[in-house]
């Protein structure tokens, strides 16, 4: 496969990922707002846009966290060259680069989202519309993962694009649990107290792990129970050891395909024993934050190298 094919693959997914997880923290943020006062439901937009990583570009060009203001900054704003609409073209550009190695299926759902989307955000969003809007974006992410999981097959086109999907997908789990924790708990004494159980209702439907995680704790929402589980839960999709379990399943695939490992199983095996065998005690121990910190270096790096062992830019 030629590299720039594969990096086509690799980046629609990410970019996908990266889509949908915005979708996910909006409509998070959506749900908080509605319920509060104007002055508390203008910081939970600006806590919508600080994990989106966009604060310094929204203050540039806006005085006020108002909530259409703030949507309409990460859907479509062109002031915001990350916002929706351009990752979703991002995808549609990389599916069409990769158009041979995908299945009709996928070509579609890819194409017929992108279209969707595409008239949903030619004008301003409206605060009657801006669900159905994201509705819209989550329904688009689920079909086309649906129609790739269903329609193709597990080559070396598959396990790029999976490479893609955790890549992203655990960088924006540990982004929205760092920031959000350090948001909301002010200091370790905290650790294990409820707090704001909506808030941290929040963080669980920002990574679509509310009902999951309901499930194994009989609904009881706590600090140190929701980092052990989008941290450790190799049960639950997004948590960080499922990516990273996932993670080295598809490079180990991408290495046997390929003859030889690289530099991305390297890193990833160093990655693995910083989180093989560790505990939500240690984690604390050691500081949620440095950990995360950590974590997302890590995945950075292997996200780097392998597009260079696989010469995406080739």
């Amino acid at each position: 496969m030629l590299g720039r094919t594969a990096n086509g693959l690799f980046w629609m997914f990410r970019y996908l990922e990266r889509a949908e997880n915005t979708a996910r923290l909006l409509d998070a943020g959506l749900r908080m707002a509605v319920t509060r006062d104007l002055q508390t439901a203008e910081e939970e937009w600006r806590s919508v846009i600080l994990t989106s990583g966009q604060k310094a570009i929204y203050e540039a060009s806006h005085d006020s966290y108002d909530g259409q203001s703030a949507w309409n900054f990460i859907l479509r704003d062109k002031t915001n060259p990350a916002n929706v609409r351009e990752m979703f073209g991002a995808v549609r550009t990389n599916a069409r680069l990769a158009r041979t190695n995908i299945s009709s299926d996928v070509w579609e759902a890819v194409n017929e989202s992108w279209m969707a989307l595409d008239k949903l955000l030619s004008r301003p969003v409206s605060q009657s519309a801006v669900g159905d809007v994201v509705s819209t974006i989550r329904r688009a992410g689920t079909q086309v993962h649906g129609a790739f999981d269903g329609s193709m097959l597990r080559n070396e086109a598959f396990h790029f694009a999976r490479a893609g999907t955790f890549i992203e997908r655990a960088e924006s789990t540990a982004r929205i649990l760092d920031l959000k924790y350090f948001l909301l708990l002010p200091s370790l004494s905290y650790v294990g107290s409820s707090l704001d159980s909506g808030q941290w209702d929040q963080v669980l439907r920002s990574v679509a792990g509310a009902r999951a995680y309901t499930w194994l704790n009989a609904g009881q929402i706590d600090a140190r129970g929701i980092v052990e589980f989008l941290v450790l839960d190799d049960r639950f999709p997004r948590s960080l050891a499922f990516c990273r379990s996932a993670q080295r399943d598809n490079l180990a695939a991408l290495a046997r395909l390929h003859g030889a490992e690289g530099t991305c199983n390297e890193l990833m095996r160093d990655a693995d024993m910083h989180i093989a065998d560790i505990t939500v005690d240690q984690i604390f121990e050691r500081g949620l934050h440095e950990f995360l910190v950590d974590f997302m270096a890590r995945n950075a790096a292997i996200g780097s190298a392998i597009g260079d062992d696989y010469r995406f830019l080739a």
